[in-house]
């Protein structure tokens, strides 16, 4: 499995694992309408968000002890370690402020089951409190791992282009970076 620390189209970092996003899976025996319609309102989710927490999930299942991320090379070594680092603190202060939120308004959305129907509202929110939790237990465990940071000379054209403004270069670099990585839906992830 590859994982990246790239920017996006606005200049912002993004960590990103190879594989399409798939749904969260928890198994329910009961309430299975809802779920299965809160499993699809999360995909609903934007990809650059889906595709990070999801990357950040994916981290549990590592058994090795170095983790390799592709970047762009533009940075030296040691400063795209500290940024990555800061990156991935404030990933985890945001996951923590956001599941304490989230644990505030499930009671509320529990009194949504006296409304006729499902109460989806309930089980969007509980699935996206169990990426988030996901993605939190990633970064801590991503954290404790060491990282090798593996240069890419297509990424770099990509933030290059970033750089100099040249955003008819921007879809065929894209594309480049999809059939090398097998980044599907990359185009959604990193640009507008």
């Amino acid at each position: 499995m590859n994982f990246f620390f790239v920017q996006d189209f606005r200049h912002k970092y993004r960590y990103l694992s190879s594989g399409p996003p798939s749904q969260i899976q928890v198994e329910f025996s009961r309430w299975k309408e809802i779920w299965e319609s809160a499993k699809k309102k999360l995909m609903l989710l934007p990809q650059r968000i889906l595709a990070q927490e999801q990357a950040f999930g994916k981290v549990m299942k590592l058994e090795e002890e170095v983790v390799q991320i592709i970047h762009s090379g533009l940075l030296k070594e040691k400063r795209i370690k500290i940024k990555f680092f800061f990156f991935l603190q404030k990933q985890r202060t945001k996951h923590v402020l956001l599941l304490i939120g989230e644990t505030l308004i499930l009671p509320i959305s529990g009194l949504a089951a006296f409304l006729p129907g499902p109460n989806v509202f309930f089980g969007v929110l509980a699935l996206v409190m169990i990426a988030h939790w996901q993605a939190l237990r990633g970064i801590n465990r991503l954290l404790k791992k060491e990282h090798q940071f593996i240069p890419s000379s297509f990424f770099k054209e990509w933030e290059q282009a970033l750089e100099s403004r040249e955003e008819r270069k921007l879809p065929q670099i894209l594309e480049k970076i999809e059939k090398e990585y097998n980044l599907q839906n990359i185009h959604k992830i990193l640009w507008k």
